[in-house]
Protein backbone atom coordinates (compact mmCIF):
# COMPACT_ATOMS: atom_id res chain seq x y z
CA UNK A 1 0.00 0.00 0.00
CA UNK A 2 1.20 3.32 -0.58
CA UNK A 3 1.17 6.46 1.40
CA UNK A 4 0.06 9.34 -0.05
CA UNK A 5 3.31 11.15 0.66
CA UNK A 6 6.23 10.49 -1.02
CA UNK A 7 9.21 9.68 1.08
CA UNK A 8 11.44 12.56 2.53
CA UNK A 9 14.75 12.98 1.72
CA UNK A 10 17.45 14.55 4.13
CA UNK A 11 19.17 17.94 2.89
CA UNK A 12 22.60 17.96 3.48
CA UNK A 13 21.67 20.22 6.82
CA UNK A 14 19.82 18.09 8.04
CA UNK A 15 22.92 14.78 8.08
CA UNK A 16 24.58 14.20 11.17
CA UNK A 17 28.23 13.12 12.01
CA UNK A 18 29.71 10.82 14.74
CA UNK A 19 31.24 12.95 17.47
CA UNK A 20 34.86 10.48 18.41
CA UNK A 21 35.42 11.85 21.59
CA UNK A 22 31.67 11.48 23.44
CA UNK A 23 30.17 8.96 20.97
CA UNK A 24 27.31 11.25 20.11
CA UNK A 25 25.32 11.98 17.52
CA UNK A 26 25.41 15.70 16.70
CA UNK A 27 24.06 17.88 13.78
CA UNK A 28 26.82 19.13 11.51
CA UNK A 29 27.53 22.93 10.99
CA UNK A 30 26.15 24.28 7.87
CA UNK A 31 27.74 26.97 5.45
CA UNK A 32 25.46 29.54 7.32
CA UNK A 33 26.94 29.06 10.70
CA UNK A 34 30.34 28.86 9.47
CA UNK A 35 30.09 32.01 7.58
CA UNK A 36 28.82 33.86 10.82
CA UNK A 37 31.72 32.63 13.04
CA UNK A 38 34.31 33.57 10.55
CA UNK A 39 32.80 37.02 9.91
CA UNK A 40 33.03 37.54 13.93
CA UNK A 41 36.38 36.35 13.77
CA UNK A 42 37.34 39.02 10.85
CA UNK A 43 35.56 41.83 12.73
CA UNK A 44 37.06 40.96 15.97
CA UNK A 45 40.54 40.58 14.21
CA UNK A 46 40.09 44.46 12.44
CA UNK A 47 38.75 45.74 15.74
CA UNK A 48 42.07 45.17 17.10
CA UNK A 49 43.41 48.23 16.22
CA UNK A 50 42.42 50.61 19.50
CA UNK A 51 41.39 53.46 16.48
CA UNK A 52 39.04 51.33 14.69
CA UNK A 53 37.65 49.44 17.88
CA UNK A 54 36.74 52.65 19.10
CA UNK A 55 34.83 54.00 16.04
CA UNK A 56 32.94 50.30 16.03
CA UNK A 57 31.56 51.49 19.21
CA UNK A 58 30.75 54.87 18.94
CA UNK A 59 28.99 53.64 15.63
CA UNK A 60 26.82 50.91 17.83
CA UNK A 61 26.47 53.81 20.68
CA UNK A 62 25.06 56.30 18.34
CA UNK A 63 23.11 53.78 16.44
CA UNK A 64 21.20 52.44 19.63
CA UNK A 65 20.78 56.21 20.52
CA UNK A 66 19.08 56.72 16.97
CA UNK A 67 16.61 53.92 17.43
CA UNK A 68 15.66 54.72 20.63
CA UNK A 69 14.91 58.00 20.06
CA UNK A 70 13.15 57.11 16.67
CA UNK A 71 11.23 54.58 18.84
CA UNK A 72 10.35 57.27 21.31
CA UNK A 73 9.26 59.76 18.39
CA UNK A 74 7.17 57.34 16.48
CA UNK A 75 4.90 55.95 19.33
CA UNK A 76 4.71 59.35 20.86
CA UNK A 77 3.68 60.77 17.60
CA UNK A 78 1.10 58.14 17.01
CA UNK A 79 -0.02 57.62 20.69
CA UNK A 80 -1.75 54.09 19.85
CA UNK A 81 0.95 51.78 21.03
CA UNK A 82 2.80 53.15 23.99
CA UNK A 83 2.23 50.36 25.58
CA UNK A 84 3.29 47.98 23.34
CA UNK A 85 6.78 49.66 22.71
CA UNK A 86 7.69 49.76 26.46
CA UNK A 87 7.06 46.43 26.61
CA UNK A 88 9.40 45.92 23.71
CA UNK A 89 11.97 48.18 24.69
CA UNK A 90 11.92 46.32 28.10
CA UNK A 91 11.31 42.71 26.69
CA UNK A 92 14.92 43.88 24.57
CA UNK A 93 16.65 45.16 27.55
CA UNK A 94 16.64 42.12 29.55
CA UNK A 95 17.55 39.95 26.83
CA UNK A 96 20.38 42.14 26.26
CA UNK A 97 21.17 41.50 29.74
CA UNK A 98 21.13 38.23 30.25
CA UNK A 99 23.00 37.97 26.82
CA UNK A 100 25.97 39.94 28.61
CA UNK A 101 26.08 37.67 31.74
CA UNK A 102 26.86 34.73 29.09
CA UNK A 103 29.41 36.39 27.09
CA UNK A 104 30.93 37.47 30.12
CA UNK A 105 32.04 33.79 30.91
CA UNK A 106 33.43 33.63 27.07
CA UNK A 107 37.19 34.05 26.89
CA UNK A 108 38.97 35.83 24.57
CA UNK A 109 38.33 39.33 22.95
CA UNK A 110 35.08 41.02 24.33
CA UNK A 111 34.08 42.51 21.55
CA UNK A 112 30.50 41.18 21.47
CA UNK A 113 30.08 42.23 24.84
CA UNK A 114 31.53 45.73 24.51
CA UNK A 115 28.88 46.23 21.22
CA UNK A 116 25.96 44.96 23.26
CA UNK A 117 26.88 47.36 25.99
CA UNK A 118 27.02 49.87 23.81
CA UNK A 119 24.08 49.68 21.72
CA UNK A 120 22.24 48.85 25.43
CA UNK A 121 23.54 52.59 26.80
CA UNK A 122 22.80 54.18 23.48
CA UNK A 123 18.63 52.73 23.27
CA UNK A 124 18.51 53.56 26.69
CA UNK A 125 19.65 57.21 26.55
CA UNK A 126 17.72 57.46 23.01
CA UNK A 127 14.16 56.63 25.08
CA UNK A 128 15.67 59.31 28.57
CA UNK A 129 15.89 62.17 25.82
CA UNK A 130 12.42 61.86 24.41
CA UNK A 131 11.17 61.27 27.76
CA UNK A 132 12.58 64.41 28.94
CA UNK A 133 11.31 66.30 26.00
CA UNK A 134 7.75 65.33 27.02
CA UNK A 135 8.70 66.83 30.59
Amino acid sequence: MRTPFPARRSSPAQRIEQTPEAGSLRPRPTRLQSRVVDAGAALTGWASNPWRRLALLLIVLLLGFVIGGGVGTICGALSIIDHLAALFCVIAMEFAIRARRWLLRQRGDHLGLELLDMGRIGLLYGLLLDGFKLF
